[in-house]
């Protein structure tokens, strides 16, 4: 399916009513800018970046993201639709609230210091996955239970001496904790390739 009918209608519908943000980024907006993904694709070229951007160019990244092609292979359909999507609507919205500076008669877009401020909002948790909160919370039961099944002498905990118990505790919570940073730091906006889903 593509980004074109994922609901680009319904996302304009809940993009009534934010102009007139004010006083910095709120938490509605920044979900409303992060809802569409062509906006958060937008973002994390930019974020990856750290320059001023062309929209010709931009266009091009986001469609080969959104036909899953290379950059190369894009063909002028597929990039003007995104690039007109992209002048009309969604760069003038992230325009408007102080996210992007978008000059649309040089067609270029550069990120403001606003956009630092969605940082709290862009951790993203692929719909397949379970959120870490939920691992984490799994984990410590199953930790809690091998402690308890160790203590009232059940085999084989009742075989593992104290210190090995701890020992293994903490190095599921310690494998966890790694394997969680590099999980978020590759499912970040503005990472290394390409966009989260």
């Amino acid at each position: 399916m593509s980004v074109e009918s994922i609901g680009e209608t319904a996302i304009e519908e809940t993009d009534e009513g934010i102009d007139d943000a004010s006083d910095g980024l709120t938490q509605d907006v920044a979900f409303t800018m992060l809802s569409c993904p062509r906006r958060r694709y937008s973002l994390h070229y930019l974020m990856r970046e750290q320059r001023e951007v062309s929209l010709r160019e931009l266009s091009r990244e986001l469609a080969a993201w959104e036909n899953d092609v290379d950059v190369d292979a894009v063909t002028h359909k597929q990039r003007m639709r995104v690039y007109t999507a992209l002048r009309q609507s969604h760069l003038p919205k992230m325009d408007e609230n102080d996210i992007v500076e978008f000059d649309s008669s040089a067609g270029v877009i550069e990120l403001t210091d606003d956009a630092s401020e969605l940082e709290v909002y862009l951790d993203v948790v692929p719909h397949d996955e379970i959120p870490w909160s939920t691992y984490y919370l799994g984990l410590g039961g199953l930790c809690a239970v091998a402690v308890t099944l160790s203590g009232v002498g059940l085999f084989p905990f009742s075989e593992l001496p104290g210190l090995g118990l701890a020992a293994l505790v903490t190095l599921l919570f310690v494998g966890s904790a790694v394997a969680h940073r590099y999980h978020e730091r590759a499912n970040r906006l503005g990472s290394a390739g390409d966009p989260p889903a």
